[in-house]
C-alpha cells in the first residue's frame, strides 16, 4: 500500500487514477511514499525517511528544495506541458490587452452611470481615447521555445503576425511542432531589434534571473510591448520602469506582479492566471499522477527535474532500482553483489544526468533477500535502492 500526501487541492481527476486497492491518499498522513502538490511551500518542510517521490501538478518547481530531495534520493517530477495551452491562452489575452485598452475602456465606460438616455453619444465620444492597434502585420518574438513558447508563436502565426523565435536549447520534439510559418534566429540581438511584442517562455534560474534587463531594453524598438507569463523574477524591475519612463516599453503585462508592478504605469498586473483553467488542472493532476504510479510501482521516471529519464518494461521477476553518485565502477560493484546473492541479471538499463546515475534491473527470480539492500546500500556513493515486487 503506497501513501500518498496531498499538499494542495489536486483536481480529482487526476487523483481518481490512484488505484484504492493499492493507495491511500489524504492531506494528512503519517510516513507518505510520495507528496502531490501544486503551489505549497516545502523550503521549510521536513522530509521524511519514507518519501520516495514528490510530483507538482504544474511546471515550476521553485516552491520544492531540490536540492534536498536529490540528496535524499527522492524524485522530484514537474508536468511540462499540460498546462500549456491555457498559459497560451492567457499570453495571446495579454497581446490584445496590451493592444486595445480594453482595461481602461471598460472603467470609463462605468463612469457613464446615472448618465441614462446620454450614454450611447458619450461612448461615440469618448471611444476615440481609447484607440489601439491590430495584432495582424506586427513581429512577435518569442523567447522560448518550449511546450508553451511553440503553442505561442503556432497561435501567433495563425493570426497572421510575424513571428520570429530565439532557443539556444530548442529540442527536437518541440521543433517539429513549430509551424513553418515561424522564423527561427540564432541570436537575442536579432529578435529583439525587430519585435513589437515580446513574450517570455522560459524558466526561471540563478542564470535566468533578470534577463530581460537594461542591457535587453536597449536592444529593442521604442513603444514594444512585453508579456510576461513565465516568472516574475525574469524580468529586472528598476530597469522596466526606467523603460516605460523613457517610452520604450509602452506596455508590460505580467502574470506574476509584485508590489513594484502594482504601483508602475503602464503595467497590467494579472493574479497568476495563466494555468487557472479547469482543463489545466485536470491534465497536470493527471500527468502528475500518471507519472508518481510509474515510478512508484515500476521506477520508471519521465519528466524528472533531479534524476534522469529511464523507463524499462517490465521482464518478470524482481525489479531493483539503484541510485548513485555518477562515478566510475559503480555498475561493476552492483553486479558483483547481486552475483554474490545468486541473482542473474536479465535485463538492466543505465542513465545518467550530471552528477546522478540511475540504474534499473529485472532479475529472474520471485523473491530477494533483505540483506541485498543493505549490501547495495553500504557501496560507497549508493544512495537509494527499492526493491519493486
Amino acid at each position: 500500500m503506497f501513501k500518498i500526501q496531498t499538499l494542495n487541492k489536486i483536481d480529482p481527476d487526476g487523483l481518481k487514477l490512484f488505484p484504492l486497492d493499492n493507495y491511500e491518499i489524504a492531506s494528512e498522513i503519517p510516513n507518505p511514499d510520495a507528496i502531490i502538490l501544486r503551489s505549497f511551500k516545502m523550503h521549510d518542510m521536513e522530509l521524511p525517511s519514507s518519501l520516495k517521490a514528490v510530483a507538482r501538478a504544474g511546471a515550476g518547481v521553485n516552491n520544492i528544495p531540490i536540492d534536498k530531495c536529490t540528496e535524499k534520493g527522492i524524485v522530484v517530477f514537474n508536468t511540462p506541458g499540460a498546462n500549456a495551452n491555457g498559459v497560451k491562452e492567457a499570453v495571446l489575452a495579454g497581446m490584445l490587452l496590451a493592444s486595445r485598452d480594453f482595461i481602461g475602456a471598460t472603467n470609463w465606460a462605468k463612469t457613464l452611470i446615472g448618465k441614462g438616455d446620454e450614454v450611447p453619444a458619450l461612448v461615440e465620444q469618448g471611444k476615440k481615447n481609447f484607440a489601439g492597434q491590430e495584432l495582424k502585420g506586427k513581429t512577435l518574438a518569442v523567447i522560448g521555445l518550449g511546450a508553451i513558447g511553440v503553442l505561442v508563436a503556432n497561435a501567433a502565426a495563425a493570426l497572421r503576425m510575424k513571428v520570429i523565435g530565439y532557443d539556444p536549447y530548442m529540442s527536437v520534439k518541440h521543433a517539429l511542432k513549430l509551424s513553418r510559418e515561424v522564423t527561427w534566429v540564432e541570436g537575442i540581438q536579432v529578435l529583439l531589434q525587430q519585435a513589437d511584442y515580446v513574450t517570455i517562455n522560459i524558466p526561471l534560474t540563478p542564470e535566468t534571473k533578470g534577463y530581460i534587463n537594461k542591457d535587453k531594453f536597449a536592444m529593442m524598438k521604442d513603444d514594444v510591448k512585453i508579456m510576461n507569463f513565465a516568472r516574475g523574477g525574469l524580468v529586472d524591475n528598476s530597469d522596466l520602469k526606467d523603460a516605460i519612463a523613457s517610452g520604450k516599453v509602452s506596455s508590460y503585462v505580467t502574470d506574476f506582479p509584485d508590489e513594484e508592478c502594482l504601483k508602475m504605469d503602464k503595467v497590467i498586473s494579472i493574479p497568476h492566471l495563466g494555468a487557472s483553467t479547469k482543463e489545466s488542472e485536470t491534465n497536470c493532476a493527471i500527468m502528475a499522477v500518471e507519472q508518481m504510479r510509474e515510478y512508484l510501482e515500476n521506477g520508471n521516471i519521465v519528466n524528472s527535474v533531479n534524476f534522469p529519464t529511464a523507463e524499462m518494461e517490465r521482464n518478470g521477476g524482481i525489479r531493483i532500482i539503484i541510485a548513485n553518485k555518477n562515478v566510475p565502477n559503480m555498475v561493476s560493484q552492483i553486479s558483483s553483489i547481486l552475483a554474490s546473492k545468486g541473482l542473474n541479471i536479465d535485463h538492466m538499463l543505465n542513465r545518467k544526468r550530471d552528477d546522478i546515475a540511475y540504474n534499473i534491473i529485472d532479475v529472474a527470480t520471485s523473491e530477494v533477500d533483505s540483506s541485498v539492500k543493505d549490501e547495495l546500500l553500504a557501496v560507497d556513493g549508493i544512495f537509494m535502492v527499492r526493491i519493486l515486487v
